[in-house]
């Protein structure tokens, strides 16, 4: 279905080859994961199957990339369509009408098929991804996890026989993303689909791969089996960790394979208490940030109800909960509010001591204007300028090293776009950051650099407030957790408190051992050495 022959992609003025001599095979009905640190040329692959590279994104594509017998170098996009259906993170980008309906019919229409054709597979795309009920609803009132199903659904009305998914749980909550993965695996089972997805939380993904398509960043491209790829794979989701640590011979790629596996052992820790996956903080901390009967109005309806909250220096806070709960709402509400106080669509107080409130948003784009990585980070430099304030360079290089000076912001991948704004906010050292979707495009290596820069600034008496659905994050990084619904806060403690035992938000350590109370592989590794 898929054929790479000598292929390499070279960008202009790019100091080496993104893809170098790839020769690939990839069969109809197989579901391939791309794996690979932020950088290492995925979004390049997926590109070249699609046809946007060299199309749409500059460069010299050498070799042959064939899908269904289609050369890629000589159909651009608009011409594979009815071969190749292309998703990205953001469903809503992509989206071009008003409802469901509207946008799965949008693509038939575009290939002048016959209305009868296009209202029959409108209505079985609907069915297939339980969209029937949803038909008249307008895009922007769907859940992440709905509109991403549409966003599915648009480009399977033109029957494509490859679909091409760039980071498809990025913005979703666990159990959003669980249901975009069924039905993905729904569909290459029932239509022959084959699938080549690209994603950084590898723990929500490794189970459901037929193969892995492994980028180690040299330009090459590694396949092989999921077991076998995992075994020495630099990155690797926290159950292979633990079957690697515990020398399991058949390493396991879903919670299920690793709760068989590992009743032994849960036996042997019976009764032991893991050390704190952090230290805690002291309740006696200065307050950075407080909100009282903080109201949030979001299109006449409330997203964020009567909240009291106190985010204490020092303190790494965050902010979990289903999509749309009102964590960026409530995000969005605090940077707001420290400059300009009360707006109309808000209510309640808020007090910040003084305290500079800086955000970065899910999309950093937004903050970068400049032509180059340079001048971006100059001007951050020059805007920081203070006490506390450390060079962008150098915060940027600890988060993902090596990018380019010269490039445009916009040519990088979203993990080194993310990667560059958190670097010019970090400068600055805020009072109190608030970072939302942090994670999105961050491989495991650099989620560990991150988590690094942000326990500096809490050492350094700065509050840290971050909303993410990143589960094994926040299990890494949070000294405390608040868990929203609908809005309001539901439970706010330690993570240990809040989402050890928790169906959708516990970590994958935490499932596999419990009732064993350990959330993270480090813990892990702690108590098994004690034993």
């Amino acid at each position: 279905m898929i054929s790479f022959e000598s292929v390499s992609v070279r960008y202009d003025d790019a100091p080496r080859s993104v893809l170098r001599n790839v020769n690939l095979t990839v069969e109809q009905g197989e579901f391939c994961l791309v794996l690979g640190h932020t950088g290492a040329g995925k979004s390049t692959l997926l590109g070249a199957v699609s046809g946007l590279v060299p199309h749409f994104t500059g460069g010299t594509l050498y070799g042959r990339v064939t899908v269904g017998g289609r050369d890629t170098a000589e159909h651009p996009p608009r011409e594979l369509v009815g071969t190749v259906g292309v998703v990205g993170q953001d469903p809503l980008d992509g989206f071009v009408t008003d409802t469901v309906e509207e946008e799965l019919a949008y693509a038939v229409e575009q290939l002048g098929l016959e209305p009868g054709v296009t209202r029959g597979r409108v209505a079985r795309t609907l069915e297939l991804l339980d969209l029937t009920e949803l038909r008249h609803r307008q895009l922007h009132e769907l859940s992440g996890g709905q509109q991403q199903r549409v966003a599915i659904g648009s480009v399977l009305t033109a029957h494509p026989r490859v679909l091409v998914l760039d980071e498809p749980t990025s913005a979703l909550d666990p159990t959003a993303a669980e249901e975009v993965l069924a039905a993905v695996t729904g569909l290459v089972r029932e239509l022959g689909l084959t699938v080549l997805l690209a994603e950084h939380r590898l723990e929500r993904v490794a189970g459901y791969a037929d193969r892995v398509l492994q980028l180690p960043g040299d330009g090459t491209v590694v396949a092989g089996h999921p077991a076998e790829v995992f075994r020495t794979s630099l990155l690797a989701p926290p159950v292979v960790e633990l079957g690697r640590l515990a020398g399991w011979a058949a390493l396991p790629l879903s919670v299920r394979g690793a709760r068989e596996a590992a009743a032994p052992l849960r036996a042997r820790l019976a009764g032991c208490v893991p050390e704190p996956a952090r230290p805690p903080v002291a309740a006696d901390r200065p307050e950075a940030l407080r909100t009282r009967a903080l109201t949030v109005i979001h299109q006449g309806v409330p997203a964020v109800r009567e909240v009291d909250l106190t985010f204490r220096a020092g303190q790494v806070t965050v902010l979990m909960g289903p999509n749309g709960c009102g964590k960026s709402a409530l995000l969005r509400a605090l940077q707001e509010w420290a400059p300009h106080g009360a707006g109309p669509h808000l209510s309640g107080t808020v007090e910040t001591g003084g305290a500079g409130v800086q955000m970065v948003p899910p999309t950093p784009t937004d903050l970068l204007s400049l032509e180059t990585v340079r001048r971006e980070l100059d001007r951050a430099d020059e805007e920081s300028a203070g006490e506390g304030a450390r060079p962008a360079r150098e915060v940027l290089d600890r988060l993902v090293p090596g990018i380019d000076d010269a490039m445009h912001p916009r040519d990088l991948s979203e993990g080194q776009k993310l990667a560059l704004v958190l670097a010019l906010r970090l400068t600055a050292a805020p009072g109190v950051l608030l970072l939302d979707e942090p994670t999105r495009g961050l491989d495991y290596r650099a989620k560990s650099r991150l988590i690094r820069l942000v326990d500096e600034l809490a050492a350094r008496g700065r509050s840290v407030v971050i909303a993410t659905h990143d589960v094994e994050f926040a299990a890494r990084a949070a000294d405390r957790v608040v868990l929203m619904s609908a809005g309001g806060i539901v439970a706010d403690g330690p993570p240990a408190d809040v989402i050890a035992g928790s169906p959708a938000f516990a970590p994958q350590i935490a499932h596999v051992l419990a009732p064993v109370p350990c959330l993270t592989l480090t813990q892990a590794a702690a108590m098994m050495a004690r034993l």
